[in-house]
């Protein structure tokens, strides 16, 4: 690579015009990532674990001094249908979106979807109790 790109990217701002055309290894599960089968041309994340580095401020700007893993935590639907995951970084806290790669582990990403339903906030046994005081009933405890 060119001094001028190296100079150029080093300044901070350059992926947020350009496309990331490097491959990378995962920091958190060591996989190969190359930005090929992305169907993206800003490859932001690890396609086996979804993994991400804290890296940018805002997106492109490698702004950010952090450098902590980024884990996967949860995904949403934008407007538009889109998936993206949602990363928390392991060393600071700091949340980001990032839009769902066309070669992502459908597996990683419907396990992170179906996380709040496997894992409630609550007694699974409650469901029923919950539902019978919304229909009316009583507890048979309590008579």
């Amino acid at each position: 690579m060119n001094r001028e790109i190296k100079r150029r990217r080093a300044q901070g701002g350059y992926y947020m015009d350009h496309p990331n055309t490097e491959s990378f290894t995962c920091k958190a599960c060591g996989h190969l990532v190359t930005p090929e089968e992305a169907g993206t041309q800003h490859r932001n994340h690890c396609p086996n674990c979804l993994s991400s580095l804290h890296v940018d401020n805002e997106p492109g700007d490698r702004a950010a001094d952090c450098g902590g893993v980024m884990e996967p935590i949860s995904v949403w639907v934008r407007n538009n249908g889109e998936w993206a995951i949602i990363h928390r970084c392991k060393r600071c806290g700091a949340l980001s979106s990032n839009r769902v790669a066309a070669d992502d582990n459908p597996l990683k990403l419907m396990s992170i979807a179906l996380r709040p339903l496997a894992e409630p906030p609550f007694p699974i046994e409650r469901i029923k109790e919950l539902s019978d005081l919304l229909a009316g009933e009583q507890d048979p405890e309590d008579e």
